[in-house]
């Protein structure tokens, strides 16, 4: 099969689970004798463009012709059997679903947010969860800045939004959803249900479980309200308050609470903040982990860093809502918390490093359903199954076009 993989990039400054998804799907289907190329930009670019090139982005969000022209040339040139597309923003634009309908390639698209109905992808605003622009225009968006704080940082996306909206759900042949509980909320908010299937991302195999009964707690993630950091220190506040877990919490990643996080952890010895890991260095430290955190504030699609720790035989403490409560099994792979709830977190923090016993049974269940759910295997079948049915379905349509073409000529000619 040939297929052609578009993604817009997220800055490497930060990481991103998106980044890597692309990055191991594109891998797993050349290992498996795929024909796969790449039709990208990147978001570290943006930095060296000149001060109008910069200023020409937020025109370009909800529509950039010249990538329109540029990828229908190289779709005419290649003819990949589908297209995969991915991020779009804020370089591509959804002008390269028309890229696809002009050199009559099938697109499917993985929703790795919610960017379908809500301008920043989130579903939350203040901290909260948030449905106000969801089965109606995106006013609110802009006028609570919802993207970055700024009101018009968000405009360029809820245009993009309310312009395309028809496009995307007609342009693309399949939609993967990452989570079950993605999908309801995509549904619920009037996507066509026939075109939205779910595929659950999948995780290389670390090829080392834990051994023992680990050293450390760990949040491995973007340091943002929405992925629940200050909600974890405050449950942390508690348990030390309490005595203490008898291992430290280790906090590895980058982002907007860096600062704060910085601030908190100095001359604490039960926690170490790391910075940014490499992906080496993230396998090391979830192997070694006690459990993985993921106290998320909002609706998370999927949660990688969930399955990573289920790949390293690791169990998991994890808010109770969104992808969480398909992933994790209460109890049996990990803990769930009461989402926002500071006393459920700093409960199940403790529960999970005082049963050792336990915990040593939820690593192994948790490795169990990595195997079953979410391995290389597992993931190629449905990313194949994907291609081909939506590779299946252009060809009736077209097919069921030219014999609508063919009646409609007839009954012309019979008339005449």
């Amino acid at each position: 099969m040939h297929v052609l993989v578009v993604h817009n990039r997220y800055a490497s400054a930060q990481p991103s689970g998106e980044n890597k998804v692309v990055d191991q799907e594109v891998a797993l289907l050349r290992e498996a004798g795929h024909r796969v190329g790449v039709f990208e930009r990147r978001s570290d670019d943006i930095a060296a463009r000149s001060l109008p090139g910069k200023a020409a982005i937020p025109l370009l969000v909800p529509w950039n012709p010249a990538v329109r022209a540029e990828l229908a040339a190289r779709l005419r040139a290649e003819r990949p059997d589908v297209v995969h597309v991915h991020n779009v923003f804020p370089l591509l634009s959804p002008a390269v679903l028309a890229a696809c309908a002009d050199a009559g390639v099938p697109a499917v698209a993985t929703l790795h947010n919610y960017t379908q109905i809500c301008p920043p992808g989130t579903l939350q605003r203040d901290g909260r969860p948030c449905t106000a622009c969801v089965g109606s225009t995106p006013l609110p968006a802009v006028r609570h800045g919802c993207y970055r704080g700024s009101r018009l940082a968000t405009v360029p996306l809820a245009v993009s939004l309310s312009v395309n909206r028809r496009r995307w759900w007609t342009g693309v042949e399949r939609f993967f959803c990452i989570s079950a509980a993605q999908r309801d909320v995509l549904v619920r908010a009037g996507m066509p249900p026939e075109r939205l299937t779910v595929k659950h991302n999948f995780v290389p195999d670390p090829g080392t479980c834990r051994e023992g009964a680990g050293e450390h707690l760990l949040y491995l993630g973007r340091l943002a309200e929405a992925k629940g950091v200050r909600l974890l220190m405050a449950a942390w506040d508690e348990v030390a308050a309490g005595g203490g877990a008898g291992v430290p919490l280790v906090i590895a990643g980058t982002g907007p609470l860096e600062p704060e996080v910085i601030a908190w952890a100095a001359g604490r010895d039960d926690v170490r903040y790391v910075g940014l890991y490499d992906t080496a260095e993230c396998r090391k430290a979830i192997a070694r982990a006690v459990a993985v955190v993921a106290p998320s504030t909002w609706l998370e699609a999927f949660g990688l860093v969930v399955v990573e720790a289920m790949a390293a035989g690791v169990p998991v403490v994890a808010a109770g809502h969104g992808a969480f409560v398909e992933l994790v099994e209460d109890g049996v792979t990990g803990l769930l918390h009461r989402p926002g709830d500071t006393a459920s977190l700093a409960d199940r923090l403790r529960r999970i490093t005082a049963e050792q016993a336990r915990n040593r049974e939820m690593g192994q269940a948790a490795r169990r359903r990595y195997e079953q759910g979410f391995s290389p295997a597992v993931g190629l079948e449905r990313l194949v199954e994907g291609y081909r049915t939506a590779i299946a379905g252009r060809s009736e349509s077209n097919g069921d076009r030219i014999i609508g073409d063919r009646i409609h000529g007839d009954r012309i000619n019979g008339g005449q």
